[in-house]
């Protein structure tokens, strides 16, 4: 079994409350799950109102499957025009490393 990450570091736009930095990061994590049938939160920067950070997981019999889905949610987030990404950590590990 294959498990690889991403971790996600954004900064909003036009941003001016918490509030509406979810209205702009929950569709962000719903289309990630929805899309590629990952494991999807905003894990860090929580009490910022322009800064974000996502995280996302996701397991695999293949590493090359796991590589795919990666690569199609990092460039998913950086397509969006509201948001610009930071940066992307990844990680992929065996699941008995």
């Amino acid at each position: 079994m294959w498990i690889g990450w991403l971790e996600f570091d954004i900064l909003l736009g036009d941003v001016r409350s918490l509030k509406e930095k979810r209205s702009v990061v929950r569709p962000i994590v719903a289309e990630l799950q929805r899309r590629f049938s990952v494991s999807a939160a905003e894990t860090d920067s929580l009490d910022l109102h322009r800064r974000a950070g996502v995280g996302l997981s996701v397991v695999a019999a293949d590493p090359a499957h796991v590589i795919d889905v990666l690569d199609a949610a990092e460039r998913l987030v950086a397509s969006r025009p509201q948001i610009e990404l930071l940066s992307a950590r990844r990680g992929l590990h065996r699941s008995d490393d």
